[in-house]
């Protein structure tokens, strides 16, 4: 696996890779990830294509997913120590 690009955003890190005709785009955030994994057949303009998938509207729902993933965990834990 390979990393491709490293692209800023204010709430979390993404990364992307190349590994197996896939490009692996990772989001991640404290303890917390997301991994989202895209064919690079299904792509029309290679790399270029993936930079078009993170539009705005995706980021916001990843930066959502990450509260409730956040709150999920805290819960559990609190659930394991109490």
């Amino acid at each position: 696996m390979r990393v491709i690009a490293e692209l800023p955003h204010p709430d979390f890190k993404i990364t992307i890779f190349s590994m197996n005709q896939k490009f692996i785009v990772k989001m991640e955030r404290g303890i917390l990830e997301q991994t989202y994994k895209v064919p690079e057949m299904d792509l029309t303009d290679g790399i270029n294509s993936v930079f078009e998938l993170l539009d705005e509207e995706f980021l916001k729902t990843i930066a959502a997913r990450f509260v409730d993933m956040g709150k999920d965990f805290k819960e559990a834990y609190h659930r394991y120590n109490y």
